[in-house]
């Protein structure tokens, strides 16, 4: 009896090990097998590239969102048979952090790897980038002209700074011009939050380095001045003398009267064309008829616009005008002035 009883706890024994070798490999097959995309309609990702959906597809998880939540829309897609599975391994293995972004989903991927994507945050990465001298419209045009920040292009620059929690009175300046990395999971507040971020970064670096002597209380007339810096250089090597003129006007009591200041007074009344009534127009970046700075900067500066501003060329020259090739004549007297204005303006 109790060999008959061994014998029966021997199969039991054998029968239970192959049921559960035939779960465990089961388990890992499932895990293993490729995901399915090929019924997935074609899309284009957030670059407006088209992509074909019998290669790879792209797959954005969202701030905030789970494992749980990732993995169980990923079989309501059709893309993973069996999300219990998945959620147990990554129990099992410590992988249930998943980072926010958009991937790109393989035809040979399997559930295990696109876990460790979304573990390891390999993101499809994408750059933007704002050029130095362009206003705030013109950067938030160029910003939502791509279809990941286009739903805020409604909220007014009052509202896009609240929700980027961007504490300032005036947008203009305050973002610096570069190029920025993102993601799927971002959004036009985390963009412009970079860009504020930068520039403050900037101008703390910049400020203590700055010459004696210059006509500005704080860093923000710097600013002020190296976006009107930036708009008046053709040629990067004039930068710091345009600069220079500038300040000694400044310090000698002179009108700034540059013709970038005005243009951005008019705003969208500005055709192309400076008028004589454009210069005699009161407002508040009219510098040919407001003494000292105006209100705010009128573009977005680069770094090398904010070192001219802090560090101006030292001279005498208290005129510039263009010559037609980038570059400008400088001038020290109001006659030397006229004289290249007829020679490089007016004939």
């Amino acid at each position: 009896m109790k060999k008959k009883l061994l014998r029966t706890s021997i199969v039991l024994g054998i029968f239970t090990g192959i049921g559960i070798s035939f779960l465990i490999l089961n388990f890992y097959a499932t895990l293993h097998r490729s995901i399915l995309i090929d019924h997935l309609p074609k899309i284009k990702s957030s670059d407006s590239l088209p992509h074909s959906s019998d290669y790879r597809y792209p797959w954005i998880i969202k701030k905030g969102d789970s494992l749980a939540r990732v993995v169980q829309q990923l079989h309501i897609a059709g893309i993973i048979s069996n999300p219990d599975y998945l959620i147990l391994y990554a129990r099992l293995s410590d992988k249930q952090v998943v980072q926010a972004g958009e991937y790109w989903l393989q035809r040979d991927d399997n559930s295990i790897s696109i876990l460790k994507k979304f573990n390891d945050g390999i993101v499809i990465v994408r750059r933007l980038t704002f050029i130095e001298g362009w206003n705030f419209s013109q950067m938030r045009n160029y910003l939502h002209s791509f279809p990941q920040f286009s739903q805020d292009e409604s909220l007014s620059d009052s509202e896009i700074l609240a929700a980027s929690k961007i504490s300032v009175a005036h947008p203009e300046g305050w973002f610096f011009p570069d190029t920025y990395r993102f993601s799927g999971a971002d959004e036009t507040v985390d963009i412009l939050s970079r860009a504020h971020h930068k520039m403050l970064t900037q101008l703390d670096e910049l400020w203590p380095l700055r010459a004696s002597g210059l006509p500005y209380d704080e860093p923000y007339e710097a600013l002020i001045m190296a976006s009107i810096v930036e708009k008046e250089t053709g040629i990067a090597a004039e930068r710091a003398r345009i600069a220079g003129v500038f300040v000694r006007r400044l310090q000698k009591k002179m009108r700034l009267e540059t013709d970038p200041t005005v243009i951005y007074g008019l705003g969208a009344r500005f055709d192309g064309d400076i008028r004589r009534s454009h210069l005699r127009e009161k407002n508040a970046y009219n510098t040919y008829k407001i003494k000292g700075l105006p209100p705010t900067p009128i573009s977005m500066p680069g770094r090398a616009s904010i070192e001219a501003a802090l560090n101006p060329l030292a001279g005498k020259s208290l005129y510039f005008v263009a010559k037609g090739d980038g570059s400008h004549v400088f001038s020290n007297t109001y006659k030397e002035h006229t004289k290249a204005v007829r020679e490089f303006q007016l004939n």
